[in-house]
């Protein structure tokens, strides 16, 4: 008998990757979602999102994508996955991600291009929008430099392009490197842990999901699985996914705060 049979749940409902129909609605995520909808459809052209470790921002962003209407917005999901790459290969990706055609091979002719691009969906009524998750890891001034000049690219509606940067807290001293681009932030957001209440809403939320015929953490585990996570949503994840197979080995179909108790110390968390 497997973890799923033993708890009657059709797939296992603690994973971390991000996956929109586990998405729970946070008051703090939906708040943060609503501010980001008013600077793209205002064309406001810059906004960070930032947030340690875990606490959501992949999951937002592509929430984020998927949300958008392609017939309204020109959108495109951007993972930085290093931090060597160069204003030449950041731009090109716009350019292309953007569907510039015949991209030219230099710089100043690929803002233009990407200009006459901008302008063109401007003109269809789309607005584009481009979102950059792990933004922190663009630690070069000369990309700074060119984010930018892109923010140039405006009429009297405001901004031809939409940056939507998702990253942690450092990412704000990446944009000292650029003061005047520092300066041009239109909106910050930062995304902070969950409360208790949250913690429990959220853990209650994915087992139903799961397609769970009941909560099978133990009302009294939900204060261990809290404060061991500090309510940051990925720690749960760890916390709630081991108790589930410890309490699978010991055959117990609830899951008892000793065994979150437990796990949380195995995995070298404060559980009080």
């Amino acid at each position: 008998m497997s973890v799923k049979e033993f708890f009657q749940i059709k797939e296992l409902p603690f994973n971390n990757a991000p996956d929109l129909k586990y998405y729970y609605s946070s008051k703090p995520h939906q708040e943060t979602l609503t501010r980001l909808r008013h600077v793209i459809e205002n064309r406001k052209g810059f906004a960070l999102v930032t947030g340690q470790i875990g606490t959501g921002k992949t999951t937002l962003a592509r929430l984020l994508f998927e949300e958008l209407d392609p017939q309204l917005y020109e959108t495109v999901l951007m993972i930085v996955v290093h931090s060597e790459i160069t204003s030449e290969w950041i731009l090109k990706k716009i350019c292309t991600q953007m569907e510039v055609e015949n991209i030219p091979s230099d710089k100043p002719g690929m803002l233009t291009a990407l200009y006459k691009r901008l302008y063109e969906l401007n003109e269809k009524g789309k607005k584009a929008v481009i979102l950059i998750d792990e933004a922190q890891m663009l630690k070069h001034r000369d990309i700074m430099e060119e984010i930018r000049g892109i923010l140039n690219f405006e009429d009297e509606s405001g901004k031809l392009l939409t940056f939507i940067f998702f990253g942690l807290p450092e990412l704000e001293n990446n944009l000292s490197m650029d003061e005047p681009l520092k300066q041009r932030v239109a909106l910050k957001c930062e995304l902070k842990q969950l409360d208790f209440e949250s913690t429990k809403n959220y853990i209650m939320h994915r087992i139903k999901v799961s397609g769970a015929k009941y909560n099978f953490f133990a009302d009294d585990a939900y204060r261990s699985i809290f404060e061991a996570s500090v309510g940051i949503p990925r720690v749960i994840n760890t916390i709630c996914d081991n108790a589930m197979f410890e309490s699978y080995l010991i055959k117990e179909k609830v899951i008892k705060k000793e065994t979150v108790d437990q796990v949380a110390n195995d995995l070298g968390l404060l559980a009080l």
